[in-house]
């Protein structure tokens, strides 16, 4: 094998190494995992077109949410 091949192996033997060493430190980071997920509250907003868009109509579905504010 080549040395490139070779260094390829080894980071990726690194990378799978550190993956499953251990798991993260919530505490550490002040983070508060919990089990079993909540589900999500009732919701209703106004989309671009003035139509009320609800989060139940994407149930089954992934949904990313983002807030902003500009206070």
């Amino acid at each position: 094998m080549s040395m490139r091949i070779l260094g390829t192996l080894a980071a990726l033997m690194l990378l799978a190494t550190s993956a499953l060493a251990a798991p993260p430190d919530f505490a550490g980071m002040q983070v508060q995992p919990y089990t079993p997920p909540k589900a999500a509250p009732a919701l209703a907003l106004p989309n671009l077109d003035g139509k009320t868009v609800r989060l139940e109509d994407f149930k089954g579905k992934v949904v990313m949410l983002v807030f902003w504010a500009t206070w």
